[in-house]
């Protein structure tokens, strides 16, 4: 507590001033554990017990000895591996193009790439079902429709494990294409100068110079890229599943399918969070490896390659790339939106708005699943950038001595999976101890939980670029820790509040993996929907329900960086 004297009518008074950091950490503290530590206890819990609740390990030896489960790992892992190498493989040289050459049109690709961010990746997958089944997919119809084939002949299979890397990669590249990006922006001139004055060429000096200061980077990349493969849920239910084989995540959540096996998926669930930790440990040890940024020279962006006789390579890579993960997908849902089958042209006798009059008129279940998303968006980015914003300044201003601890809780479910979390949740609430399963409150812990490190890290880095002067100064004036907080501090970090808000927002809305185990008929969203409406192969309302999401997202990301009274805010959402 302080003290802060004062005089009124000629007598001095003394007033106390409360500091509220002490009890706010502990609340704090409670808050983070109930959302990370209890539905892991509790997935620990139903891992090592039998039926009868007596301790068990009948659980793991099903994982090792029943071939329907070992297989969907081995599976998972071949995918994710396949899918971190051609992520690299894409991100890589269209980095390189952007950051280091004199292509036109390098601020347009970034922004294209970027968009492919906000795309779901289980639309996505969507968006190539409809380009690529064998029999309905639109590349295969236009293929037999130019060799007047039979009905049965097909070009390419979206349901295959190739069709399946392909189709996520498109929506796991750009965490490659960011960081060897801003690694290439890194790269100091001088090395490369000095590697031309020697009479190395572009691709030697490319070779021997360039990839081996970004290798890192790269590496880093990938291993993100191998990680969301690993624990996405939508994209390989929407192609592994037709084509008879599973990956972890959707294994576990058939376990839940009738007869439920919550032990079984419980257990499953628990060398998934481990591999998980393991990749994101051994990702942050790269990065933070001595010589990943390079200091000093001039900035890389400084000199310009002239791509000369190879840019029109370049240009040809380029738009291969942005229309198979971007333009492509996007032209098949437009496509699809407006027609009332997949194969038919768009043309002016084949225009219909009846996909969009079903899903917004007729369609009982849109209503109810846009308010409960919706609403969940606003309160989950509310309540969570105020949860993020106390805990980034009380870890950044060191209130408390216990303060590490909240950056830890904040930063742990970055870990969990999204399946791995939805089975904790899922056994954490449907006990009669707390009833909170078929309600919103479940999915609000789990969105509240899933989000979190994403606004933590963005505001505890905006907080460190305040400098705590400021705040002394006040202090020193006299105000408390609260009103130097609300008058001073809070103004200067408002396009970086509004930001997190954003960037949890469309995170929420786009979930998937965790949310599949977690609603019922009175709690489902949007999301939730398109899955269900792919399963009946409504791919016309499944068109409709995913332009509009991607319309909504793009839509407070353009809001936000134009807002005036917000001050520009940069907002690039990355969740998938």
């Amino acid at each position: 507590m302080t003290a802060i004297t004062g005089i009124v009518s000629g007598v001095p008074i003394r007033r106390v001033a409360i500091d509220w950091s002490r009890p706010i950490f502990v609340l704090l503290t409670v808050v983070l554990s109930v959302l990370v530590v209890l539905p892991l206890g509790w997935l620990g819990y139903y891992a090592v017990t039998d039926q009868s609740g007596s301790l068990s390990l009948a659980n793991f030896r099903a994982l090792v000895s029943d071939a329907t489960l070992r297989r969907p790992f081995i599976v998972a892992i071949t995918m994710a591996l396949s899918v971190g190498v051609l992520s690299c493989a894409i991100a890589t040289p269209l980095a390189w193009i952007v950051a280091r050459t004199d292509m036109p049109g390098r601020t347009l690709v970034r922004g294209l790439v970027m968009a492919s961010f906000v795309t779901p990746p289980f639309l996505g997958a969507i968006a190539w079902e409809i380009l690529a089944a064998p029999n309905s997919g639109i590349i295969n119809a236009v293929y037999r429709w130019l060799f007047d084939l039979d009905p049965y002949e097909y070009l390419v299979d979206i349901y295959t494990l190739s069709g399946l890397v392909f189709a996520i990669a498109c929506y796991t590249f750009p965490y490659v294409f960011t960081l060897v990006t801003n690694a290439l922006e890194r790269v100091p001139t001088e090395l490369e100068e000095a590697s031309a004055i020697l009479g190395g060429g572009l691709w030697t000096t490319l070779r021997k110079v360039t990839v081996p200061l970004v290798l890192p980077a790269m590496l880093a990349g990938s291993l993100i890229a191998v990680l969301q493969a690993l624990t996405m849920f939508g994209s390989p239910a929407i192609l592994a599943l037709p084509a008879n084989f599973h990956v972890i995540t959707t294994k576990i959540w058939s376990l839940f399918q009738y007869p439920p096996k919550p032990g079984l998926a419980a257990a499953a669930a628990l060398p998934l969070l481990l591999v998980t930790i393991l990749l994101l440990w051994t990702q942050r040890r790269i990065l933070g490896r001595r010589g990943y940024t390079t200091v000093g020279g001039k900035s890389g962006s400084a000199r310009i390659t002239v791509l000369g006789r190879w840019k029109w390579l370049a240009l040809g890579f380029t738009f291969l790339v942005l229309s198979l993960t971007v333009l492509m997908p996007y032209a098949a849902l437009v496509k699809t939106a407006l027609t009332r089958t997949v194969a038919e042209p768009l043309t002016f006798e084949s225009f219909t708005l009846h996909h969009i009059w079903f899903v917004f008129f007729e369609f009982s279940a849109t209503q109810l699943a846009l308010r409960n998303t919706f609403l969940l968006g606003f309160l989950t980015a509310t309540i969570g950038t105020a949860i993020a914003l106390v805990v980034a300044y009380l870890v950044t201003r060191g209130s408390s001595r216990g303060a590490p601890l909240l950056g830890y809780l904040a930063t742990a479910p970055v870990a969990i999976p999204g399946i791995v979390l939805g089975v904790g949740l899922f056994l954490s609430y449907s006990s009669p101890i707390l009833p909170l399963y078929g309600t919103l409150w479940i999915l609000l812990i789990a969105f509240l939980t899933i989000e979190m490190p994403a606004g933590y890290q963005q505001l505890s880095s905006a907080f460190k670029s305040v400098h705590v002067e400021l705040e002394e100064a006040g202090r020193i004036l006299g105000a408390t820790r609260m009103t130097t907080l609300r008058t001073i501090t809070a103004p200067l970090l408002r396009s970086n509040v509004v930001a997190a808000w954003c960037f949890v927002f469309i995170g929420t809305i786009r979930e998937l993996s965790a949310t599949i185990l977690l609603t019922t008929a009175d709690t489902k969203l949007v999301s939730v929907i398109i899955y269900d409406l792919n399963e009946s192969g409504d791919l016309g309302a499944i068109s409709v329900l995913g332009i509009m999401l991607l319309m909504v997202s793009f839509a407070v990301v353009f809001l936000a960086n134009r807002l005036p009274l917000l001050g520009g805010v940069r907002v690039a959402p990355v969740r998938g």
